[in-house]
């Protein structure tokens, strides 16, 4: 898996302006894609919800995205967001 990483400064990141950034850029890079699994920090969220657990070290919802195609992980400012594309 590729891994992008992103630092925003000087203005205020949500989840919805990362998720469309990280949209785009995986777009660019793979040309369709669909969003397989991510984290938001800030809010304590990740998708898919049913992954709880930790495998080797890394959250299950990682695992998960990277396991069923993920193809591209796009980061933002150190793990606020993190998006992984097909």
């Amino acid at each position: 898996m590729k891994d992008i990483l992103i630092a925003i400064t000087g203005a205020d990141l949500d989840f919805d302006l990362a998720r469309s950034m990280a949209r785009i850029m995986a777009q660019q890079e793979n040309g369709e894609t669909d969003c397989l699994a991510w984290s938001d920090t800030r809010q304590e969220a990740h998708s898919p919800r049913s992954v709880q657990c930790e495998i080797k070290g890394r959250p299950g919802w990682e695992v998960y995205g990277e396991n069923h195609g993920g193809r591209l992980k796009i980061v933002f400012n150190g793990g606020e967001y993190v998006f992984i594309h097909s």
